[in-house]
């Protein structure tokens, strides 16, 4: 199968404005996630809607194409720079611009899931080991099936543990954190980015409920690496003394 990496990049940003452009040990945030990918990935490409972030990473010797400004979800970004790009791709992975520290690990599983012919989006979870990180409702959580296929995402504790102490919860059943890679067969981005937003992602603020609720199914593969998302200057901060004791 042929694999293309597509990085949505706004130059936009209520937290954190020009974050793909922010210096992480001298570079530009948007050239460490574009290496990471390029390192695992034959094509990338960076999608963005700011000439700024386009010249940057030309400067590095990568690849980015233009989209419009007027994209709701990065998922729409994405569609539109693989129309841009051309050629013919099977996979489409998403990675996110502010996730300078992903890893080749968690990009290869997403990719493997799709050995499996009925895969048709694919995505990571990771065990939780703190409570108090399951009831962050800015960390959202995967409950699956048997066969590794997500039946839900929520910003809630889910499920309950009826009869427990909610601080003994991790001991009796084995949350799942939700890390925000996504993959897709291209035919099946292309028909997604169709959908009206649905009542439950309306609700949840989480765009993977309007594929579930749509019918699509979001196999979920495993990862032990946490990553750091960079969403705020402080969190900035934080990374660059994190490579520092590095």
């Amino acid at each position: 199968m042929k694999f293309i990496g597509i990085i949505p990049a706004r130059y936009a940003s209520t937290r954190f404005p020009g974050k793909p452009l922010a210096l992480l040990a001298g570079k530009p945030m948007i050239a460490h996630v574009y290496e990471k990918v390029a390192a695992v990935l034959d094509d990338v490409c960076v999608a963005t809607d700011d000439e700024r972030i386009l010249r940057a990473v030309e400067a590095f010797g990568g690849k980015a194409v233009m989209t419009s400004s007027e994209h709701k979800s990065g998922t729409d970004r994405i569609a539109e720079a693989v129309e841009k790009v051309g050629g013919s791709f099977d996979v489409v992975v998403n990675v996110q611009g502010d996730e300078p520290f992903i890893a080749a690990s968690q990009i290869e599983t997403v990719c493997r899931l799709f050995d499996d012919e009925q895969t048709q989006i694919a995505t990571l979870g990771k065990p939780f080991t703190q409570m108090d990180a399951v009831e962050n409702p800015n960390s959202p959580k995967i409950v699956t099936d048997n066969q590794g296929y997500a039946l839900y995402f929520s910003r809630s504790v889910i499920p309950f543990v009826r009869g427990k102490e909610r601080n003994a919860w991790l001991q009796h059943f084995p949350f799942l954190k939700h890390i925000g890679l996504y993959a897709y067969r291209t035919e099946v981005l292309r028909d997604i980015t169709r959908l009206p937003q649905s009542p439950l992602e309306l609700a949840e603020s989480l765009e993977q409920l309007r594929w579930l609720q749509n019918g699509y199914r979001i196999k979920v593969g495993l990862t032990d690496v946490e990553t750091i998302g960079i969403d705020t200057p402080d969190d900035l901060e934080r990374a660059e003394e994190w490579m520092r004791r590095r």
